[in-house]
């Protein structure tokens, strides 16, 4: 049997005369060579690059296994972190689901410890009550306040409900090999764990055991998932050539930013895309926004948002680069009733799927962009399923790589964040 190929597209197009310069794309090519080469800032955090050529077969069987177990005994999946520890599975599984990709959705899966609400984690109490739990929580440190917080709160929940010994059976952390609080409290009470590798940073952390194990729970195909991904880290390391598309939006949204751009929107008429824009918005906006650097990362959902941010983006201010992502093949065949009256107007309509009306309605909003002076990236999928999403999101990691270091910043540090953590922590300490 064939292996299976991504289907991946990208075009850019400007409003006008505008074009990539020469010395963008010699600096970009520079900074390829380089990332190649480990030659670049924060070089300790490059093991995103070949980890999906190289995860161990064995590891996949104990995620896999794990996982059966999961689906086997729980109603409820609580994953537990914030930032990249939850943002690439959610936007992985959300994106997947309603494409029917899975047999059913036990365990209903929600997301803990990204937020410090009292009403939202109360709620989440009262369903633990009612369901049988499986906890999941994900933190290299094991103190990242949030998810700290949160992971004290349900595993006491847990243990009350179950008892100590059977709620450390159904509890499972995410975390560094030796060091931190959940690597101590995983030795001490016999939590399953897996291993973040130490040179992988959190928004590049898909497709380690950070994203593997939810997307498991979830009943998605992993190994395909990370066989989209191989597929593009094999090809992007081959030469510059075979890494044209990476580079070629790496290099846009320079020229962009050069030229006085400042925001880019991350768009698309699938709201089954609207989690993997958080999870872009995450990656880019980490990576670039340092030292008075960056473009500005902003996602909207279409149509629905051209009914309110609609008329900023056509007639605003001429800063806003948008990156259109859509799906060339969507499966749903769903068509427009015919009902014999036309009160609405849209009898003439009757007959034509949802899909294509869909893409009249992407194609309209890109031409009334363009005409309004916005400039737009297609990044087209053949199709939505595991393995084009597995390539899609290694795209976008080697492409902000690549984008940052032509930025002239570090990809893989946050000193931004950790400004925030020391004011608050000095307000609660």
């Amino acid at each position: 049997m064939p292996a299976k190929k991504s289907g991946l597209e990208f075009s850019l197009q400007w409003p006008g005369d505008q074009e990539i310069s020469s010395e963008i794309m010699k600096q970009v090519q520079s900074n390829y060579e380089n990332l190649l080469a480990s030659q670049v800032p924060g070089n300790d955090y490059l093991g995103w690059l070949d980890w999906p050529l190289e995860v161990e077969s064995q590891l996949l069987e104990r995620i896999e296994g794990r996982a059966k177990k999961i689906r086997e005994e729980a109603e409820l999946y609580v994953s537990t972190g914030i930032g990249g520890s939850y943002l690439g599975a959610r936007a992985v599984i959300e994106a997947l689901r309603p494409y029917g990709e899975l047999k059913d959705n036990k365990p209903e899966i929600v997301w803990a410890g990204q937020n410090i609400s009292g009403t939202y984690h109360a709620a989440l109490l009262e369903s633990m009550e009612q369901k049988d739990t499986h906890i999941n929580v994900i933190s290299k440190s094991g103190t990242t306040t949030e998810t700290a917080l949160a992971f004290r709160l349900l595993r006491q929940a847990l243990e009350d409900k179950y008892g100590s010994r059977e709620a450390s059976r159904r509890i499972t952390v995410t975390t560094s090999q030796d060091s931190g609080a959940l690597a101590s409290a995983a030795a001490e009470k016999g939590y399953e764990k897996f291993v973040i590798p130490e040179d992988v940073g959190g928004r590049f952390s898909v497709f380690t055991p950070v994203g593997l194990l939810p997307i498991a729970v979830a009943g998605i195909d992993i190994r395909d998932f990370l066989a989209g991904a191989a597929e593009l880290a094999e090809k992007y390391r081959k030469d510059f050539e075979a890494a044209r598309l990476p580079v070629r939006y790496a290099a846009a949204r320079n020229q962009f930013y050069s030229d006085g751009g400042r925001v880019e929107l991350f768009a698309s008429f699938f709201p089954e895309f609207s989690r993997v824009g958080a999870w872009w918005q995450q990656l880019f906006g980490e990576s670039e926004g340092k030292e008075g650097k960056g473009l500005y990362p902003a996602t909207v959902d279409f149509t629905t948002d051209l009914h309110s941010l609609g008329q900023y983006i056509q007639d605003g201010p001429r800063h806003l680069l948008e990156t259109l992502l859509s799906v060339k093949e969507p499966k749903q065949p769903l068509q427009v009733p015919a009902t014999g009256e036309d009160e609405d107007g849209l009898e003439t309509l009757a007959g034509r799927s949802f899909a294509d009306i869909n893409r009249q309605a992407e194609a309209g909003t890109r031409a009334a962009h363009l005409e309004g002076g916005v400039s737009v990236i297609d990044i087209k999928l053949q199709k939505l399923d595991p393995h084009n999403l597995g390539a899609l999101l290694y795209f976008f990691m080697f492409s902000c790589a690549l984008s940052a270091l032509t930025l002239g910043v570090n990809p893989f540090d946050q000193p931004g964040v950790e400004a925030y953590k020391k004011n608050m922590n000095n307000r609660l300490f």
